[in-house]
């Protein structure tokens, strides 16, 4: 979401994350404990420290297949850039950007295109990506972007902002997009935006969930099946890196809107229903209200929302990315915050990616596991001794050893 893009972190500072049935579907919700796994059953990781981020939005955001990682991180001259990372090296690709001062990269395809977020030169007080409200002092537009070598702005639906979240091999890229309109939410700090899809050159808006303004389009799959949120406006939500209040977490099939639900009603404030992943089978996960909670969600066409419960002793859970075979990875944490973990969910088993890992060099501890590929490799959020943010890439070691 950014969440990813939706991409919620509850981080001690600002965070990201990071995304309706027309006639809203029947869903057979039912939360789910979660089942404590021990590491002596699960595979075992080695942590490639893939370098200090800064601060949000730096992290490492989408991991493909081959090893390609997109993502954010700090120069060194204090601006936010877009990155690649391949195997262990990183490949600036916000110079010269879009004219502003700070990007960032949130999706790319096999083939190596980028989509993100970029600064252009245009006086624009709205903060549509928050860099400023992050610390990176800026008062320009943000636009989406699509990078093939060079950087290249996507259109918008009419107003001046928006941003990509991700993109499929077949080339369709989906995020957010503000529209000419005054947002119809009171105080609301920016035009209304909505979730699109940009395809064979148009851009197309996604519909939302009745009675709702705004929304976003988080994921997508090769199919070209959307995940997201739909909602009204809301003061910038640090966490999530949207101007949202996430009412409906949305699956988009051939455009058409189906409303995933809930486990329940209330929820932290500010978490919301917000689908961040769906894969080729078209299963989604995200995070979910459930009763005074919010938990990290799987859900299929066939079962539902099933929520996926916490770690021992957590108050909530957010689950961030997923891959083809259901693994989920995201973050559980408890009830002041004080423990922050990244987790992995597979085969109903929800464990504590740190006491997974048996190689460390740079004895990070893993914060938050944003995207898992086909392999099982994860790569999200770490911290250092020093309180410094990295990315990482925690790779499966092969049985017995």
């Amino acid at each position: 979401m950014k969440l990813n893009h939706s991409r919620i972190k509850w981080l001690p500072v600002a965070g990201l994350g990071l995304a309706v049935a027309i006639s809203t579907a029947v869903v057979q919700s039912q939360e789910q404990p979660a089942t404590q796994g021990k590491a002596a059953a699960r595979a075992h990781y080695t942590v490639v420290d893939l370098g200090v981020v800064g601060n949000p939005p730096g992290t490492p955001y989408l991991l493909k297949n081959s090893g390609l990682v997109s993502g954010a991180a700090a120069t060194a001259s204090g601006k936010m850039h877009a990155v690649l990372w391949y195997q262990g090296l990183k490949f600036d690709i916000g110079t010269p950007g879009l004219g502003g001062p700070n990007n960032a990269a949130f999706g790319v395809n096999d083939f190596g295109q980028t989509v993100g977020q970029a600064e252009t030169s245009v006086a624009d007080g709205e903060d549509f990506c928050g860099f400023n409200a992050y610390g990176f002092a800026s008062s320009t537009a943000c636009v989406p972007f699509l990078w093939q070598g060079v950087m290249t702005k996507l259109p918008t639906l009419g107003g001046e902002n928006g941003f990509a979240n991700q993109i499929n091999d077949r080339g369709e890229i989906v995020g957010i997009a503000e529209t000419f309109a005054t947002d119809p939410t009171p105080g609301c700090p920016v035009h209304q935006f909505a979730p699109v899809i940009w395809a064979n050159g148009a851009i197309h808006k996604l519909p939302l969930a009745p009675g709702d303004s705004d929304g976003v389009a988080a994921a997508i799959n090769e199919k070209g099946d959307v995940a997201g949120a739909s909602g009204i406006c809301t003061p910038f939500n640090p966490n999530s890196g949207l101007y949202l209040e996430e009412n409906h977490a949305m699956v988009w099939e051939d455009g058409k809107a189906i409303d995933l639900g809930n486990l329940g009603p209330n929820g932290l404030p500010g978490a919301g229903n917000h689908a961040c992943a769906i894969n080729s089978k078209g299963q989604a996960a995200g995070h979910t209200t459930s009763n005074a909670n919010t938990v990290a969600f799987l859900w299929s066409k066939e079962k539902g929302m099933q929520g996926l419960g916490t770690l021992a002793g957590d108050l909530a859970s957010f689950a961030i990315g997923m891959n083809d075979n259901a693994a989920v990875v995201g973050q559980s944490v408890n009830a002041d915050f004080s423990k922050l973990r990244a987790f992995l969910w597979e085969n109903g088993v929800m464990t504590d990616l740190n006491t997974l890992v048996t190689v460390n060099p740079g004895k990070l501890y893993l914060l938050l596991g944003e995207s898992i590929n086909s392999s099982g490799e994860i790569t999200g959020l770490a911290v250092d001794g020093a309180g410094k943010f990295h990315g990482f890439l925690a790779i499966p070691k092969p049985a017995g050893k």
